[in-house]
């Protein structure tokens, strides 16, 4: 029966769930601390191949003729003369390097440093061949009762107490093939894994790439130099060698002798497949151990005859692993960079722990992170979250994910022996990106396998067709998609990980892939009648020169306008990618949720707090990040990586869009947005990676404000790299409750020193951030006219730091430091500085504690500059004397206006209102006793006030004022302010 016959009979579409089963591990751990999570399932970056020797306890070989001796003493010289030794030096310097993608998000790690062994099961080929039973959620993490294996074990006699010389080990993408074949080359290569003296590891992509006719021998020099005086005695020698195939899914085999002849002589040259088929029969080199890796669609290409041992690799089956390989990747010490090592430390810990708790709840991720390639992702992805510092333009969060791809996808085809040779992920793009698109559109994440097989059986029309989804799905379906582990939902599936569903329906649309019927039918039909006219035409020319049939060139010239007219009309479909982003990035239901870094950081550490009630209705789902990774897909970097993958980006197409863009995202972004929707605006611009287009919409951004938004060093980072594209005047940053500290205020210098009113309360700012603002008031370049530092704690150090800047700033006009610790030696050490300064207008000095000695100094100093005509003093330690003597400060010279009280003499003060409303918007923040008793105070001044004037008209403005104090005290003491 053909495999395309076999895949219909499997059709009944349990199969989907089938898929899924028989690769979990059960609680049985296998635990290693040796290995980079790096390069996850990677075969086409390993342009050697991976390999592994295996440690256990070695076979006896049998006595050796005495023929062979000689060859043996001669190999003996070999060895001794340190030509393996070198081959080891080399093997190791080759497999120890890290990909750019281990380098570039995040610290470079050593195999030896960071590593944790999968579980290994031991399997048959009836076991891989029969079809699995039905999966249900409930079961999809339960084991078969398969035997666990080491590494180490791989080669011992099998259950008959046969010798295993061929081992196949076998998983689906993102399990940690090569990167556990990768560990076992390093570990041979310092000593640790002695059951073999050689190792010679082979690459199949690169083998699959090599047509000319060659020798084993010269095979093996020509990859490795070094082995060349090893080689001519391997055969007669009793070396004990072992080859590794990684990646045998690369190479068509065939094991009929009509098909691959027979081949004993390591010297006679063949090609190579027929090279790894002796070898696999034992006709060359029968003494040798042959390890091989492939995906499970091709593990049926090998004879079963000719293995004695298979073994899936079935990833982190339990949580346990998965804890610690998670503890190991974010505990590394330099894991969060060089600056404040304690605090970093502590926050490493906690970003384990919590973790830790949401891996114990046994959310999605706990099933995402069964492969640990994602795993990988989890730990790159809070890397960029955290411990991003500044932003190389080649750090977005849609390169992270293009690089895991390509990390695991390399340029491979789905099927080699299909003669399509589709990409893989160019055909993840066309299927489950079709998948993803429709439950963006839809707002769903779960699917049933009814929306499955419509997503990957709609189309198929040929055995061809249907022979690549059976590959996909055994090989390459687990990857993307697994059961969902909401109750009630079991037999639905969802994307392993939320933001990837994002990520391909992004792709999905980019690529063009979203097309509909007639638009695919005048596609076909414009390529068919533009190949066909263009040879007509140029028969009919040559024979009309002979016959009379001139009419016949004007027929054909008229069928190329077809073409041309259909390659106009499908441009515009650059504008409905452009449109689709606008409307998506700008959506008003999503205008109040959190930022989209925050979901991400939500949906890996979970969301600390008692847990939803299984009856209470979910919220809606969200796709915000849908329109930010089409923007970043189109960056140049992005379509580079992506072109590798057989996923093609043209410039010119990338170049439409972003022109299509200017006209629906630009015109959509200069209208007010929410703070986290504009933070989203910002990090869309970022990974958009379009330094003309970001300065363009930045320049239409006249204020900027992100009140309330969690400035973590990355959205830092973020808005500092997108208002960097231009050099224009803000006229207001509104950064309150932000989480800023001295290091935030240091990244956003530039961006700082050119706003005009900076909005920095309640940001816990200390005397460190005061020195920093010291430093931006005193710069050249510095545009601030209004600061407003209310609600932080400055104290009396960093009240020197501004006073040092009030002495030397030019366009400083108005500075709040309400409630922010001053004290008298904070207030006087400003006093001493304000007689330097010569363009102050306003500062509020409310709410610091201060004396009455001290906010006399202060109103004296302010009486004598030529611009400061109002300073607020409320809320402070004033007595009754004070008062008076401010009030007569204030009656000495007009124009100085003291706010204080809520009176100003017999009458009402022209600010009462003011003075009321800073109260209440300040009163979450300030102390509600101390609060109440100052309202206290302001109502017995207000009534003593009252009753020294006989003017009825002030008498009625005193009792309106007094019956809005008694109100705000009435509520303050009920809690309902």
């Amino acid at each position: 029966m053909s495999r395309a016959m076999q895949c219909q009979s499997c059709l009944p579409w349990g199969s989907w769930a089938r898929s899924l089963a028989g690769t979990r591990g059960t609680r049985s751990v296998s635990v290693c601390a040796a290995a980079v999570p790096g390069e996850l399932g990677s075969q086409g970056s390993l342009s050697l191949g991976c390999v592994r020797s295996l440690h256990g306890d070695s076979q006896e070989s049998p006595a050796q003729p005495s023929s062979s001796r000689h060859g043996q003493s001669q190999l003996r010289n070999v060895v001794s003369s340190g030509a393996i030794k070198k081959h080891q030096k080399s093997l190791s310097a080759w497999f120890s390097h890290q990909p750019n993608e281990e380098r570039q998000f995040g610290p470079s790690f050593s195999l030896d440093a960071v590593h944790v062994d999968p579980v290994i099961r031991e399997s048959s080929l009836e076991e891989i061949l029969k079809p699995s039973p039905g999966l249900t959620i409930q079961n999809q993490l339960q084991q078969p009762h398969r035997k666990v294996i080491s590494l180490h074990n791989l080669f011992d006699v099998d259950a008959c107490g046969r010798q295993v010389k061929n081992v196949v080990l076998y998983g689906t993408v993102g399990t940690g093939k090569s990167t556990l074949i990768k560990k076992m080359v390093v570990d041979w290569c310092h000593g640790r894994l002695p059951r073999f003296e050689l190792v010679i590891p082979f690459s199949c992509e690169d083998l699959s790439h090599s047509h000319a006719h060659v020798s084993l021998r010269r095979l093996i020099t020509k990859k490795y130099q070094h082995l060349r005086d090893v080689v001519p005695v391997l055969e007669a020698s009793n070396l004990k060698v072992l080859f590794i195939l990684n990646g045998l899914e690369r190479l068509n085999l065939d094991f009929r002798l009509a098909g691959t002849e027979l081949c004993c002589d390591p010297n006679e040259p063949v090609p190579p497949s027929a090279i790894v088929v002796n070898l696999l029969r034992k006709y060359l080199l029968p003494e040798a151990s042959i390890i091989v890796t492939t995906r499970p669609s091709a593990v049926r290409r090998i004879p079963g005859k000719y293995v004695g041992r298979y073994a899936e690799i079935c990833g982190f089956s339990d949580t346990n692993l998965q804890k610690l390989y998670f503890q190991m990747r974010l505990s590394q010490p330099g894991c969060s960079g060089e600056e404040s090592q304690d605090r970093s430390s502590a926050e490493q810990e906690n970003l384990v722990e919590m973790l830790s708790r949401n891996l114990e709840r046994h959310n999605q991720i706990t099933a995402a992170c069964f492969l640990p390639s994602y795993c990988w992702l989890v730990c790159t992805t809070l890397h960029f979250l955290y411990f991003t510092r500044t932003v190389p333009p080649s750090q977005t969060l849609t390169g992270i994910y293009t690089s895991f791809l390509r990390l695991n996808f390399s340029g491979e085809v789905l099927d080699s022996t299909d003669p399509t040779h589709i990409s893989m992920m160019k055909y993840v793009a066309k299927t489950v990106g079709k998948l993803a698109y429709e439950g963006v559109m839809s707002r769903k994440t779960c699917f049933s396998e009814e929306d499955l097989r419509q997503c990957f059986e709609m189309e198929m029309k040929t055995e061809s067709e249907l022979n690549l989804v059976e590959v996909f799905r055994s090989d390459v379906f687990r990857f993307f998609l697994s059961p969902c582990v909401q109750p009630g939902k079991e037999h639905t599936f969802v994307f392993t990980i939320p933001a990837m569903q994002e990520y391909l329906a992004a792709l999905y649309v980019v690529l063009g892939e979203k097309k509909t019927l007639a638009q695919r039918v005048g596609k076909e039909l414009s390529e068919v009648i533009g190949k066909v006219s263009e040879d007509v035409a140029v028969v009919v020319n040559i024979i009309s020169k002979v016959l009379p049939l001139r009419f016949l060139p004007v027929l054909f010239n008229l069928l190329k306008i077809f073409p041309r007219y259909f390659s106009r009309v499908s441009g515009k479909d650059k504008d409905v990618i452009a449109h689709t982003m606008a409307e998506e990035l700008f959506k008003e239901e999503d205008y109040y949720n959190d930022d989209v870094l925050d979901q991400i950081n939500s949906s890996i550490l979970g969301v600390e707090g008692p847990m939803r009630h299984p009856d209470e209705a979910p919220d809606d789902e969200v796709f915000e990040l849908f329109p930010i990774f089409m923007g970043g897909i189109l960056s140049r970097r992005n379509r580079a990586i992506l072109e590798q993958l057989g996923c093609s980006i043209k410039n010119l197409a990338a170049f439409e869009i972003a022109q299509a863009m200017k006209k629906t995202v630009i015109r959509k972004g200069h209208r007010g947005l929410p703070p986290s929707e504009l933070m989203d605006y910002l990090f869309f611009l970022h990974e958009f990676q379009n330094e003309r287009f970001t300065a363009e919409a930045v320049r239409s951004l006249h204020t900027v404000n992100l009140s309330s938004v969690k400035m973590t060093p990355l959205k830092c980072s973020v808005l500092a790299s997108v208002m960097s594209t231009t050099c224009h005047e803000v006229e207001g940053l509104n950064l309150t409750s932000c989480n800023l500290d001295s290091s935030s205020l240091k990244t956003l210098f530039p961006v700082l020193l050119r706003c005009k009113a900076l909005h920095l309360q309640l940001n816990s700012l200390g005397s460190d951030a005061c020195k920093e603002i010291r430093d931006l008031l005193l710069h050249d370049k510095c545009v601030v006219s209004s600061l407003r530092l209310a609600n932080n704690p400055v104290g009396e150090q960093g009240a020197r730091y501004l006073a040092e800047a009030l002495a030397g700033n030019h366009s400083l006009r108005q500075l709040s430091l309400l409630h922010t610790e001053l004290g008298d030696p904070g207030a006087e050490a400003i006093a001493q500085c304000l007689d330097k300064n010569q363009h102050l207008q306003e500062l509020n000095l409310g709410y610091n504690s201060l004396t009455d000695a001290a906010a006399l100094r202060v109103v004296e100093v302010a009486k004598r500059h030529e611009t400061l005509d109002k300073v607020h003093l409320y809320f402070n330690d004033i007595s009754e004397d004070g008062k008076r003597a401010l009030d007569s400060l204030r009656m000495d010279r007009d124009g100085v206006r003291a706010l204080v009280f809520l009176t100003a003499g017999t009458d009402v003060s022209d600010y009462w209102s003011h003075i009321l409303n800073v109260v209440q918007r300040n009163l979450p923040f300030w102390d509600r006793e101390r609060v109440r008793q100052h309202l206290a105070l302001l109502l017995q001044d207000l009534e003593s006030s009252r009753s020294q004037t006989a003017n009825p008209w002030r008498k009625a403005k005193f009792l309106r004022v007094e019956s809005e104090v008694k109100k705000m005290l009435g509520k303050l003491q009920d809690g309902s302010l």
